[in-house]
């Protein structure tokens, strides 16, 4: 089978943004006077985006105070809107893997639960212009993954069968995401979670490292 376009998940598959989510949670905790985490932690918080990051932060009688929860929410944005750069950078051999798709005419776009704004921004910024062809990140209105509705809109836009997809992604999510949308699921085993958890919910191909899915999948080039 060769496959004819590559969709990645962006936190823990592309760049490891861990620190500065850590960082901007943890901020909002202590404003509020509330327990710390760990960044081990906010490996298994992340992933459904900042919603349930938030949700999964807060102590569970402040998220299931609605009132409480919009407002640490708000504050958790205001915080990380000020840092998405500060820690985050591009896996090592990330660069090299997309400038051999590149190299090789194999479209590529981004599907991830992060907020739009914040995921194009990062993405402007760490990578060149031009590399992926469609960024979808969480929109109001529009169901976060496992839902596969967003990466189907991205495989109609770039004008390819969902079977001819790669999906790379870190996360049980992830996998999910790309068994859903009849993709190839293919787990970053250096991103945020554990082998057990990606091959459980479908990964067909685990990866070392990013350079890695050049001799694991074949493309049409």
């Amino acid at each position: 089978m060769r496959y004819e376009a590559v969709i990645f998940d962006l936190d823990g598959t592309l760049i490891n943004s861990i620190d500065d989510l850590a960082d901007s949670c943890n901020e909002m905790l202590t404003a509020y006077d509330l327990p710390n985490h760990d960044v081990e932690a906010y490996k298994y918080f992340v992933g459904n985006g900042i919603g349930k990051l938030v949700e999964r932060a807060l102590p569970i009688d402040k998220s299931e105070d609605r009132a409480f929860y919009e407002k640490a929410l708000a504050k958790f944005k205001e915080i990380y809107n000020g840092k998405v750069l500060n820690k985050t950078r591009a896996y090592s051999g990330v660069r090299e893997l997309l400038l051999k798709l590149v190299e090789k005419d194999v479209p590529m776009a981004v599907c991830t639960n992060k907020p739009m704004d914040a995921a194009k921004t990062i993405i402007s910024i760490l990578f060149e212009p031009g590399t992926f062809k469609i960024v979808m990140g969480d929109r109001p209105g529009h169901p976060r993954k496992p839902d596969p509705s967003t990466c189907l809109e991205i495989c109609r836009e770039i004008g390819v069968e969902p079977e001819k997809v790669v999906y790379v992604g870190d996360s049980g999510v992830d996998m999910q995401t790309a068994v859903n949308a009849g993709f190839l699921p293919v787990g970053a085993r250096w991103g945020f979670r554990k082998d057990e958890e990606l091959l459980k919910d479908g990964a067909k191909l685990l990866l070392d490292k990013p350079t890695d899915l050049l001799f694991e999948v074949q493309f049409k080039k």
